[in-house]
């Protein structure tokens, strides 16, 4: 019986692992873009008089106060979790493919952002957020340092932030005034937890390369941490934006 063994990484290839790791990251970043653009751009329509409406595509995602975006939500949940639960045992294709399709739906959510805020504001909140990236990406890679601990202080506080948002949620529904405190609290804390996540992350995708049992393991663990980036990078660009966005008149 022919026993697997872990992947002993060398220094080149673990810059090799992370490199196939932040390509498809800024892949997955460059497609969701392209389609929260797209998508933003034909929320609206110009009326014959010149007033602009909804667009067919507009009241699918608003009607019914947001269905259409609490259901793109609820599939990119499904998708993540079935990316994260099945990747040992689906295909190289079926995880690139997976996320792939998280990405696009993830960039019609995201187009709510180009309808609200100004591009400055978000090419600012981009390039803070790339900024912040770089430092804690290069930060997690690179330390001696154990960052378990670290991890679970973050994950301990997004479940915090968890709560706090769905309480946000249900006390703005029921009293429709916005809680302009918590928000604020919540999206600071966002850019905290994000931050920190985003070294550990680092360091984490090489312990797992390290104890993937070949080379389709190995690829998958790649596209698994690319959606670990991918997440942290996404949620710190929002914090960013609703923290220091310029709105459209």
């Amino acid at each position: 019986m022919t026993q697997t063994k872990s992947l002993r990484l060398t220094v080149a290839e673990k810059s090799q692992f992370l490199s196939r790791c932040y390509g498809w990251m800024a892949f997955a970043l460059f497609l969701s873009a392209v389609v929260a653009y797209f998508t933003a751009a034909n929320l609206f329509t110009q009326t014959l008089d010149g007033h602009m409406q909804l667009s067919y595509l507009g009241k699918m995602l608003f009607a019914g106060r947001g269905m259409g975006f609490m259901l793109l939500c609820f599939l990119e949940i499904a998708v993540v979790i079935f990316l994260t639960a099945k990747i040992r045992t689906m295909s190289v294709f079926t995880a690139r493919f997976s996320f792939i399709l998280y990405s696009v739906i993830n960039g019609i959510s995201l187009s709510s952002i180009f309808a609200v805020y100004q591009i400055a504001s978000i090419a600012n909140a981009f390039l803070a957020t790339s900024a912040t990236f770089v430092v804690m990406c290069i930060y997690g890679s690179k330390t001696k340092s154990d960052l378990t601990k670290l991890g679970r202080y973050c994950v301990m506080g997004l479940l915090g932030i968890l709560l706090a948002t769905l309480l946000h949620f249900i006390l703005e529904f029921f009293t429709g005034a916005p809680l302009a405190m918590l928000d604020l609290l919540v999206s600071i804390a966002t850019v905290l937890v994000f931050t920190g996540l985003t070294a550990y992350d680092s360091q984490k995708i090489l312990k797992t390369a390290e104890n993937s049992k070949n080379t389709d393991d190995y690829k998958k663990v790649a596209i698994l941490g690319a959606l670990e980036l991918y997440l942290d990078f996404i949620n710190i660009l929002l914090a960013l934006l609703k923290l220091f966005g310029k709105r459209k008149d």
